[in-house]
């Protein structure tokens, strides 16, 4: 794991422990999760919030920037 990987799962960690209210080893948990997890999260928000006339290719999207 890139030290950029490691800031990304923190800052998104961070994030889910402010808004959600969890304790430390939850956020963690969750942004382990998405962060592992991230091209079928990108597609199943690409699928959820799309509309017809805005069609977005979910290949090339990121949750993170590289």
């Amino acid at each position: 794991m890139t030290s950029q990987n490691f800031n990304n799962v923190m800052a998104l960690s961070w994030e889910i422990q402010r808004n959600k209210k969890y304790k430390r080893s939850r956020a963690l948990l969750c942004a382990w999760a998405i962060y592992l997890n991230e091209d079928i999260m990108v597609f199943r928000l690409v699928r959820k919030h799309r509309h017809r006339q805005n069609i977005a290719n979910p290949q090339r999207l990121t949750l993170f920037k590289n």
